[in-house]
């Protein structure tokens, strides 16, 4: 009988191991590290402490430093409840790499979130803007990004339903295409097309019309941006709103909303269409409207796709045909089929949504304090931005394509010692990665 030893195999026999408790200052989150030393580099900590009016008692420990900086690094490593802020920090080369010397409990974070209030919650939406603000001209500077001179930027606006369970403030029962009749939250995003960050957020209720506050949110988000820069405001029909149109007409600001449907039927179907010659399935009209309540006139264009009717669902010989319709208000002077199709490339942003929902816990840490989850909201939202600035100013392209989940799985959750010696501190990783071209990338951000 031969003998299998030649036979190749991809396993070896493996002796018995002994697991030994007692190893000193590891971590399984070394990726962490260099998002403390971005958040340092960038002076997250002094912007919050110039920006934030939270007033603590004399005998306080920790303040809106903490409260917005712990959760924020919890939440890029994987924090989805109070109590995970708190686990993801019980690691001493974290707390070690970020000074901090001690964590406060579950107990003491929800104590002192519930003393937030809605000025400090409009304090932390202007910190995302005074922090984006420098890191934009930051990257520029290192040549990693141009956003902040692009004489137009794209501003993709959408509201999401976060469905809430048990007992907290601020939550009703609205339109949940999820969970019908369940209470939920009905945040208000505006997302920037060329970086994927969120520009501004709005936690509110889940009653709200889609559309309900957008003029205002405009406005403030319009205030932080640089006053050269134009934008374009992309939005579902939930914005076809004159209000809306008007703010956004009298500052010279660019629209594509899709039109509602309702009302226009008719009239679409008075036009006169035209056979688009890249695509013969497809026709396209344009023309100037102005809908029964509005004050002024204002561009449309419309395209539409015959639709497929089985000949046994016919009624007649001569069966009327049928058409799909996609129509928008708009501003920009391109043929009607480039419009539609800029149009499509929003749907991008409900990906975004549901990364940020999904992946960077937003608006899913909740307390029974309506002013304590909307901190916690927009801490959710400074951790994607997070993410996204270390990507933008890293220049890496793959980078910048990861979600939150993929940096999590291939950077963050990397082992690492901690090590000191002459009058260094040094974190030592794994020579071997499968992405070493982004981890070496991912640290670059923070020793240039």
């Amino acid at each position: 009988m031969k003998s299998n030893h030649n036979i190749r195999s991809s396993r070896r026999s493996v002796k018995n191991i002994q697991i030994i408790q007692g190893g000193q200052d590891l971590t399984a989150q070394a990726g962490l590290i260099p998002v403390v030393k971005f958040l340092k580099k960038h002076g997250f900590a002094s912007k919050i402490e110039q920006t934030m009016d939270h007033q603590r008692g004399a005998t306080g420990v920790y303040d809106a430093v903490d409260m917005i900086l712990l959760p924020l690094v919890a939440i890029i490593g994987s924090s989805r409840s109070v109590s995970s802020i708190v686990t993801v920090w019980n690691d001493r080369v974290l707390c070690l790499a970020a000074g901090w010397l001690r964590i406060p409990d579950e107990t003491t974070f929800g104590r002192i979130l519930r003393t937030f209030t809605q000025k400090n919650i409009n304090e932390m939406e202007t910190l995302n803007h005074r922090i984006r603000a420098g890191i934009w001209r930051s990257a520029l500077r290192f040549g990693s990004s141009v956003v902040g001179v692009l004489p137009r930027i794209v501003i993709d606006v959408d509201s999401t339903v976060k469905t809430v369970y048990g007992n907290q403030q601020g939550v009703s029962v609205g339109y949940n295409p999820h969970k019908c009749g369940a209470a939920s939250y009905h945040p208000l995003l505006a997302f920037c097309a060329e970086t994927k960050e969120i520009l501004q957020g709005w936690l509110r209720s889940g009653d709200v019309y889609t559309g309900n506050g957008v003029v205002e949110f405009m406005r403030q988000l319009l205030a932080h941006l640089p006053n050269r820069t134009r934008i374009l405001f992309r939005g579902d029909s939930g914005f076809f709103a004159e209000k809306l149109l008007d703010y956004l007409d009298d500052r010279d600001q660019g629209y594509l909303i899709k039109a509602k449907f309702k009302g226009l039927r008719l009239l679409l179907e008075t036009k006169q269409w035209t056979r688009i010659k890249a695509n013969h399935d497809w026709e396209s009209t344009e023309f100037t409207h102005q809908c029964e309540t509005w004050s002024r006139s204002r561009k449309f264009v419309a395209v539409r796709r015959g639709k497929e009717i089985d000949a046994k669902d016919a009624d007649t010989l001569f069966e009327m045909k049928e058409y799909d319709y996609f129509c928008y208000v708009l501003t920009d002077e391109l043929a009607p089929w480039q419009d539609h199709k800029q149009y499509g490339q929003r749907a991008t942003s409900e990906t975004w949504i549901e990364e940020a929902k999904n992946q960077s816990a937003l608006a899913h840490i909740k307390t029974t304090d309506f002013w304590a989850n909307s901190a916690l909201f927009q801490t959710a939202i400074l951790a994607y931005n997070t993410l996204r600035w270390m990507a933008l100013c890293s220049g890496n392209k793959i980078l910048q394509r990861w979600e939150a989940a993929t940096i999590r799985t291939f950077l963050i959750r990397m082992a690492g010692k901690w090590t000191t010696g002459s009058r260094q501190q040094k974190l030592r990783v794994p020579k071997r990665m499968m992405y070493n071209a982004q981890w070496e990338a991912w640290v670059a951000v923070v020793e240039t």
